[in-house]
């Protein structure tokens, strides 16, 4: 699998200085969590979804997830179930490129159901997804995991999903958060991502934001997403995944769009304009603005439920010239110290900023780095054959 793969050999030498690299279930943890990105859930019972599986390659999807859990009726579970093993039975026999695919369960022993069925196939499978993931339930997943992974000889990973009242109400949250660390830190090699389960933690206050807002606009959930970042994200251990984005149509809206007009003003791009027309008109403006916070905050990568919500997030997943610039000078001052970067507009602290470096780079490797006079926007209009 690769990000862009849907390019021109053409296309793709005129948008990068550095093109995405491919990945396989034997890349390095690290690298293969950051390559996640956009991840695309469909309900489980989507009886048709291996012969889509083409065509959301085509549209960009790299992670994808089969969701026997909240997306389908409880008494549509069973059905569901010989379904995912039915699309995943087919996908493996097909031999087709797909995305790192996962199925999220209900219950550990769902785990070991679908492995026992699926035989062979589960090689078609990246992993699980484990919601409501507590310091209760967390060794029963993880058990579950281990065995599947010594039956398949797989290198299945876990992602859990945060999106319990322990880990948002404030009395229990941080030494819940501290538990679930300690826990999943003893099996950090089967661990591919934390994720947010965002909308599950705003039932839990009958919330919901609009297109006009972001989650960081919700100081419950906000905070919690913090203290999230906080725990999980340190010492480089795990990787955390953004929210899920739940609008994909055009609503009515209260405030100005969220995206300015000058990045979409470019002679050389003719119908940029009308792009970022179409971006505000289907709500992705405010997609576009949460990616950016997210990354801001140390979140890689995002939940999605719509295959037009992955582009926005691959675009903003690539990096810059100048953050690729700014990477190599930072690791390349090996014994310290403080410099101007090549134009003298940023300060560059080697120490602090290590780090950030290393990150940057890393995400340079999957998504690629832009050429210089290249922009996001770019990314976005290649489809109009304007690369």
């Amino acid at each position: 699998m690769r990000h862009f793969g849907f390019l021109t050999p053409e296309q793709r030498e005129s948008l990068f200085q550095q093109p995405p690299r491919s990945f396989d279930a034997r890349t390095d943890r690290r690298t293969l969590a950051v390559a996640l990105g956009a991840t695309l859930y469909t309900p489980g019972t989507r009886q048709d979804y291996a012969a889509r599986v083409g065509q959301l390659v085509h549209e960009g999807v790299a992670s994808a997830v089969l969701c026997l859990e909240d997306a389908i009726p409880d008494d549509d579970v069973s059905a569901g179930e010989r379904n995912v093993v039915a699309q995943l039975r087919t996908l493996h026999e097909s031999g087709r490129e797909t995305p790192q695919l996962f199925v999220r369960v209900r219950r550990p022993d769902q785990v070991r159901t679908l492995v026992d069925e699926l035989g062979p196939a589960a090689a078609a499978l990246t992993g699980f997804v484990f919601p409501k993931f507590t310091s209760a339930v967390a060794g029963d997943y993880l058990a579950a995991l281990a065995e599947a992974r010594a039956q398949t000889s797989l290198p299945l990973y876990a992602m859990p999903v945060l999106e319990t009242g322990e880990v948002l109400f404030a009395e229990t949250r941080i030494p819940e958060l501290l538990r679930i660390r300690e826990l999943l830190s003893a099996a950090e090699d089967a661990v591919l991502a934390v994720r947010i389960g965002a909308t599950d933690l705003c039932g839990l206050y009958g919330l919901r934001r609009g297109p006009d807002l972001t989650i960081w606009d919700l100081a419950l959930v906000r905070e919690a997403l913090a203290d999230i970042v906080n725990v999980f994200a340190r010492d480089d251990c795990f990787t955390v995944t953004g929210a899920v984005w739940e609008h994909f149509t055009g609503t009515q809206r209260l405030f100005k769009p969220q995206l300015r007009q000058t990045p979409f003003g470019r002679p050389d791009l003719p119908g940029a304009p009308e792009l970022r027309y179409d971006l505000i008109r289907h709500d992705l403006d405010g997609l576009i603005r949460e990616v950016v916070l997210d990354k801001a905050t140390g979140i890689v990568g995002k939940t999605v439920i719509h295959p037009s919500h992955v582009r926005p997030v691959h675009a903003l997943s690539v990096v810059t010239s100048d953050e690729l610039e700014d990477a190599r000078t930072t690791l390349g001052m090996t014994g310290g110290g403080v410099s101007g970067n090549a134009r003298a507009t940023r300060m560059i602290e080697s120490r602090p900023h290590a780090r950030w470096a290393a990150h940057t780079m890393r995400r340079a490797e999957v998504f690629g780095a832009l050429r210089e006079d290249r922009t996001f926007v770019d990314l976005l209009h290649v489809d109009e054959g304007q690369a």
